[in-house]
């Protein structure tokens, strides 16, 4: 395996397929506005509706890029190997934490963009197998994407939905993310961690990562803590994220602005989102949710909460994750609290079963190929569909009992 990062770029450099449906989403929703298939007034209404997730979504991919940069996530993954104290089951725990964690706080396209380098880079630096730190953070990108309103594009529009302030939200998702969490975490080791263990159980502890600048090193740590502590006690998130950012971006505009460029906006992703939600609204009217109302039905008690969990796990799997839950909340009844938010669990954890069911698991691969790790395929897809059932069944059977 070659060194962790992107390859080369050449003058004749093809567009990235990413890149290609991006912008054909983008267009596709233009033409959807342009020709009357969505209403204009519609469009518009929906751009208003989303435009404070895109500054969320745009300025915390730009935190978490130059939170990486001043080698936090680097300093991390190699104290949580110290940590360890070369115990393969003690890396284990520690790295579901990690994982866990960073896609609470940061949310899961972060994870899957920013942590995957960091793990399998740690792993060739331990000289232990690659496919168990890169899986753990593919899984805890969908499966830990519940806890908080930050963690998942969907949460937020859940939140806004419901009516939920951050804690509010939490109080409600607290045991589903546990429960899912802990799945995640049993599949992990029986099916990932035990197989590829080291002799004996054991590993070389690495030297301790030193940040190149210990001054961005401490303003990273110091915004992302702004960033947790304002989503906490209730600001607006795109507020948040902006203002942590901004403090990030002139540390680095003072000690680094070299490492300032015009590619560290994720405008793929943005020009992405933009378009999904404009082409999948089209769909709808014309459709779609007529047969996600179907697949959702309007059964209330246990079985209509499993119904709608199943309808967003499947539809995600089919569609990708995002489209499926904006077509499970167009045909659900506001005050149906808790349908909805078992369409959410459906669309954050059962997205594994298939590799385009989730962006970040798109950017997971992606992230592989550029490392040129390959993970075996079969045996991921297997486990994956395993964990993305059951990890569904606990987390909506949680959802039951907090109400």
């Amino acid at each position: 395996m070659t060194a962790i990062g992107d390859p080369p770029t050449s003058p004749a450099r093809r567009p990235h397929p990413l890149d290609v449906i991006a912008v054909g989403l983008a267009l596709a929703g233009a033409a959807c506005v342009a020709t009357g298939l969505l209403p204009r007034a519609d469009a518009a209404a929906t751009l208003t509706r989303i435009l404070p997730l895109l500054i969320f979504l745009g300025t915390v991919v730009v935190l978490a890029e130059l939170t990486a940069a001043a080698g936090v996530f680097d300093v991390l993954a190699t104290r949580l190997a110290q940590a360890a104290r070369g115990r393969w089951t003690a890396l284990f725990a520690l790295c579901v934490g990690f994982a866990a964690l960073t896609t609470i706080v940061l949310n899961l396209d972060t994870t899957a963009v920013l942590l995957t380098p960091v793990m399998l880079t740690l792993a060739v630096t331990l000289r232990t197998q690659v496919a168990p730190l890169a899986v753990t953070t593919v899984w805890l990108a969908n499966t830990a994407s519940l806890l908080l309103p930050v963690s998942n594009l969907t949460n937020l529009l859940a939140s806004e939905r419901i009516g939920l302030d951050p804690l509010g939200y939490l109080g409600l998702m607290w045991l589903p993310q546990l429960a899912a969490i802990t799945v995640t975490a049993v599949l992990l080791w029986y099916f990932w961690w035990r197989r590829d263990s080291p002799p004996g159980g054991r590993f070389p502890p690495p030297q301790l990562h030193r940040p190149a600048d210990p001054v961005l090193y401490r303003t990273a740590l110091v915004a992302c803590l702004l960033f947790v502590a304002a989503i906490l006690l209730g600001a607006p998130v795109g507020l948040a994220s902006a203002v942590a950012t901004g403090l990030l971006l002139l540390g680095f505009l003072l000690r680094s602005p070299g490492t300032l460029r015009p590619a560290l906006l994720p405008w793929r992703l943005l020009v992405f989102v933009t378009g999904l939600f404009l082409v999948i609204q089209t769909i709808g009217l014309h459709g779609l949710n007529d047969l996600v109302a179907w697949l959702a039905g309007d059964e209330g008690g246990t079985s209509g909460v499993l119904r709608a969990g199943g309808t967003g796990a499947l539809l995600a799997n089919l569609v990708n994750n995002l489209p499926a839950y904006l077509a499970g909340e167009a045909v659900l009844p506001t005050g149906d609290r808790q349908r909805l938010l078992a369409l959410l669990v459906g669309t954050n954890i059962g997205p594994l079963a298939l590799p385009w069911a989730s962006l970040a698991t798109l950017l997971w691969l992606e992230r592989c190929r550029a490392a040129r790790v390959r993970v075996p395929l079969a045996r991921f897809l297997l486990t994956s569909t395993v964990l993305a059932v059951l990890g569904t069944l606990a987390a909506v059977g949680a959802l039951l009992l907090t109400g």
